[in-house]
């Protein structure tokens, strides 16, 4: 009998340390999830380097004798290099909006010479000319960025906004007479050729274009992009009598690297 109730009380003591050793254990919340791929959200700063092909339209009236207006189309093609800093936000899993601005300097240059207006005056046959060239030195752009993650690390965006850039303008105005026996020259063409008139002006439009850039790490990103820039029309040697209407456009193809500043960030979506 007394063997009995000391094996039931030794089974009890048992049951009840195996019963705390289960028993529940305080609730320990689990720390905050840092995402180990790729965050957009931050300051970066990059360089790029492109080509681009401008385009512009120069219109004016011909002075006397000659009556009417010219219009001359003129490629002002080159490459480009310049520097870009801006910040992204990435709002969720899938889409990051942000800001940008960047310079550049351009090798933009473009050259024609240009036939404005022939009149024939008895033997005479008078033909005006001129020598043109447009420059594009410089120009800058601040833009919003908006886009859509293709995969975490590939980003699709739009940007647009407000550009800068300068254009430079010259004109070289030239006159020849030929002397004609009906429709035969005879001797030698004439020429006299005038003062250049140039200008520069600094001027302000918009653009607006698209781009991929890819994260090769955390910090690194290349990027491809295209951008359309319109200066407008802008009148150069405004109130001389030579007053020359310029249109300037842009369309422009360039590759970049950006370094983002900042390490991981706590995911909060």
């Amino acid at each position: 009998m007394k063997l009995i109730v000391v094996t039931a009380a030794l089974s009890l003591l048992a049951t009840n340390a195996m019963a705390a050793d289960l028993a529940a254990k305080p609730y320990v919340k689990a720390p905050p999830i840092v995402d180990p791929g790729y965050n957009w959200t931050g300051f970066y700063a990059g360089l790029n380097g492109g080509y681009s092909w401008g385009r512009a339209n120069e219109s004016g009236l011909i002075g006397a004798p000659f009556v009417g207006a010219a219009t001359v189309k003129q490629n002002v093609d080159g490459g480009l290099g310049g520097a870009q800093v801006g910040y992204n936000w990435q709002v969720d899993r899938k889409w990051v909006v942000g800001v940008e601005a960047d310079i550049q300097g351009t090798g933009e240059r473009g050259r024609s010479n240009n036939v404005l207006g022939t009149l024939r005056i008895g033997p005479f046959g008078v033909t005006a000319s001129s020598a043109t060239s447009t420059d594009f030195p410089w120009f800058a752009t601040f833009r919003a960025r908006g886009g859509f993650l293709i995969d975490p690390s590939l980003l699709l965006y739009a940007t647009g906004g407000l550009a800068v850039g300068e254009v430079k303008f010259a004109s070289t105005p030239t006159l020849s007479i030929q002397l004609f026996d009906g429709n035969t020259p005879i001797g030698a063409l004439v020429s006299f050729t005038g003062p250049t008139a140039s200008e520069r002006q600094t001027r302000v439009g918009w653009t607006l274009g698209a781009g991929l850039e890819k994260k090769f790490t955390p910090n690194w990103s290349a990027k491809l992009e295209y951008l359309y820039l319109d200066l407008g029309t802008k009148t150069f040697f405004s109130g001389t009598g030579n007053d020359i209407d310029v249109r300037f456009r842009d369309h422009i193809l360039r590759a970049g690297i950006n370094y983002q500043f900042g390490g991981p960030v706590v995911a909060k979506y």
